[in-house]
């Protein structure tokens, strides 16, 4: 990997640094990733677009910039956002998920028709997966699409779908051959989340928020034309998303804009008299956290690399989901910790420090290490697929009465 910066890298560094003077005021200050954006986030997605700074490698004859890929200038953009402190354009499921999915598995008619509006922050989806009981070993699903006509009828639970009461769209594994093996016999299907049949129940987390919800579904009718791939392969195109989700995840650029924000926490907050950052103890654990931090952007280097040249990023890859989560949830920990007695704090406190942002970053993230498949899982998946170590043994279940 070549990481030396030409002088037309260093020509594209100053257009960037050039515009983000000039559209500062324009920027949106949060980035809605779980809800609807906004429509000055959506104005600004679209300028980003316009500019080649979102969707930059997306074709043009799907609503994209057209760019070729560039791991330096995708480097370069990303630095320069989080240096201005100014949000890097829309990432949500649709964004970050399904439109990577559908450049890869969808038809023509499915790229044009979904991810231009989607990229436009024009139609939010949400995602179908997880149900009661079949979370991590999601393909013991039991939702079901049984056949009437040219359509399904789809009956079941999903829970955990964030987004699911914001969102137009859903993307939605459901089984429709029942007589194959679980791994063989589900569809990935995309439908209105206005189809009648659909009902929303909101989930109210320890955060006090309904970040979540639980989706019913009771015969909802969706064409067979709405599939994502091949009839039946919907565990294939499942993983080609969960890639996509995982990366989503481990965004080195949103981890660095905390880590910023921690940075500038330890060195205006004091403690008897004495800035945080002061601290030795606090101030070492700082510096440890940067370090993981340098690393999570290097591995991700390789990763883009590994992309860019048609290659399989192998290990790299599967480390981010558990490496970014857990990284995002010490930092939020190292600032709970710098707030001292503030930093129990929480709802409407006059001493809050940030709103509170510090607080519930602290326990969502802890959820996320949960979410988008468990800690546990990752370390499996990291031992078995990445290091060809062999497979966890099952327990066996002694028969009654043995």
């Amino acid at each position: 990997m070549d990481l030396t910066y030409s002088a037309e890298h260093q020509a594209f560094r100053k257009e960037v640094i050039d515009f983000l003077e000039a559209h500062r005021d324009e920027a949106p200050k949060s980035r809605g990733a779980a809800q609807r954006p906004s429509p000055e986030a959506v104005a600004w997605q679209t300028k980003l677009i316009r500019h080649g700074y979102a969707a930059r490698t997306i074709p043009r004859d799907y609503g994209g910039f057209g760019a070729e890929p560039d791991i330096l200038e995708s480097r370069i953009i990303s630095e320069e956002f989080t240096r201005a402190g100014m949000q890097p354009g829309l990432q949500n499921q649709g964004i970050s998920m399904l439109v990577p999915t559908l450049l890869e598995l969808g038809t023509e008619g499915q790229k044009r028709q979904w991810v231009g509006p989607t990229i436009r922050g024009e139609v939010v989806w949400c995602q179908g997966y997880s149900e009661p009981g079949s979370g991590s070993d999601l393909a013991s699903l039991q939702t079901r699409a049984i056949e009437d006509g040219d359509d399904f009828i789809i009956n079941g639970q999903k829970i955990w779908t964030s987004t699911a009461r914001e969102a137009d769209m859903i993307f939605c594994l459901a089984r429709t051959e029942s007589d194959r093996p679980a791994h063989q016999g589900i569809s990935y299907l995309i439908f209105a989340m206005d189809t009648p049949g659909i009902e929303v129940r909101p989930l109210v987390t320890m955060t006090g928020h309904a970040e979540f919800n639980e989706t019913f579904f009771t015969d909802v009718r969706v064409p067979k034309t709405q599939i994502v791939g091949e009839r039946g392969q919907g565990w294939f195109v499942a993983n080609a998303t969960l890639k996509h989700e995982r990366g989503m995840l481990g965004d080195p650029g949103q981890l660095e804009a905390r880590f910023l924000a921690l940075t500038d926490l330890m060195r205006n907050e004091t403690a008897d008299g004495a800035r945080i950052m002061d601290n030795p103890v606090l101030r070492d654990r700082l510096l440890r956290l940067q370090a993981e931090l340098a690393a999570m952007k290097f591995n991700g280097l390789r990763i883009l690399s590994a992309s860019s040249n048609g290659s399989d990023a192998g290990l790299a890859r599967l480390i981010v989901k558990l490496q970014s989560c857990e990284l995002a949830h010490q930092i939020s920990a190292l600032a709970i910790d710098a707030l001292g007695e503030l930093g129990v704090l929480y709802d409407d406190s006059p001493h809050l420090r940030s709103h509170g942002n510090w607080q519930q970053a602290y326990m969502f993230q802890l959820g996320l290490i949960i979410g988008g498949g468990t800690a546990q899982i990752q370390k499996n998946i990291i031992a078995e697929r990445g290091l060809g170590m062999p497979r966890e043994p099952k327990l066996r279940i002694a028969e009654a009465g043995v």
